[in-house]
């Protein structure tokens, strides 16, 4: 399946809902990050991760409500996707754009870190064409 497709979306989205190890930071956490990506094959992608009331959504669109939006070109989101690029460099060299509740987002390094693990066993199933 094609990167940020919305197979994609979709299979993430049910190995984020079988997570025990998410459902268990979500009791902790509450954060919804919109993530934009411009300039893919499909034209820009706009896709979520909400955090809140001890469940973990991911799906197209935007997150509801909104604390965290990352902005990135195409060439960028593969880049950290395919571990090309460090996330934090990306950040820093201004090839992220980051906007809204920053501490929010420091807060909820665990949930970040629990997804990541998710996130390799699609990336396993994923070309980034």
């Amino acid at each position: 399946m094609r990167y940020l497709s919305l197979q994609w979306i979709d299979a993430l989205s049910a190995e984020i809902a079988a997570s025990s190890a998410l459902a268990e930071l979500a009791q902790h956490h509450d954060i919804g990050v919109t993530q934009v990506v411009t300039d893919g094959p499909e034209g820009d992608v706009v896709y979520h991760l909400q955090v809140t009331g001890g469940a973990v959504r991911f799906g197209a669109g935007a997150a509801f409500p909104e604390h965290v939006r990352m902005d990135q070109a195409w060439s960028t989101a593969v880049a950290v996707a395919t571990g090309e690029m460090n996330a934090q460099d990306a950040f820093i060299g201004g090839h992220i754009r980051l906007t809204g509740d920053q501490q929010r987002l420091i807060d909820a390094q665990p949930v970040f870190a629990a997804l990541d693990g998710v996130f390799g066993v699609v990336r396993e199933r994923t070309e980034y064409r």
